[in-house]
């Protein structure tokens, strides 16, 4: 599944992380780099290296946290807003072929145990 979507993210010059980071940001613009991070189970840092390439490429804006002036807050810009919207329809190729032949509820409990699966490593981390 991932290599399907890579091939199809690459057509368009975005990596999958980085389409993670900008769907993502798309569902909390405004959020700091940390909270992201957090999001996305990453490290600050690496989270860090991903923004300045965004940044490069003019989809994400970073802007002074009012609150907080070591802290950046996050968003995407009109070009990014563009990109995801040519991105939508690729993600949800990709996620229907993975689940052709899945019944409405095999579709259901499939997404409950990745989502379990994904509590249980979360929780064992902490």
């Amino acid at each position: 599944m991932r290599r399907a979507f890579d091939e199809k993210a690459r057509t368009i010059g975005v990596t999958r992380p980085q389409w993670q980071v900008l769907s993502l940001l798309a569902m909390n613009e405004g959020i700091n780099q940390g909270g992201l991070a957090e999001m996305l189970e990453v490290e600050p840092i690496t989270l860090g290296r991903m923004v300045d390439r965004l940044q490069d490429a003019q989809l994400v804006e970073r802007r002074a946290d009012p609150a907080d002036r070591r802290a950046w807050r996050l968003y995407l810009t009109d070009k990014a807003h563009g990109l995801l919207e040519q991105m939508r329809p690729m993600a949800m190729e990709t996620m229907d072929s993975a689940q052709d032949g899945l019944s409405a509820d095999q579709r259901e409990a499939l997404m409950a145990a990745m989502r379990q699966m994904r509590a249980n490593l979360t929780r064992k981390a902490i």
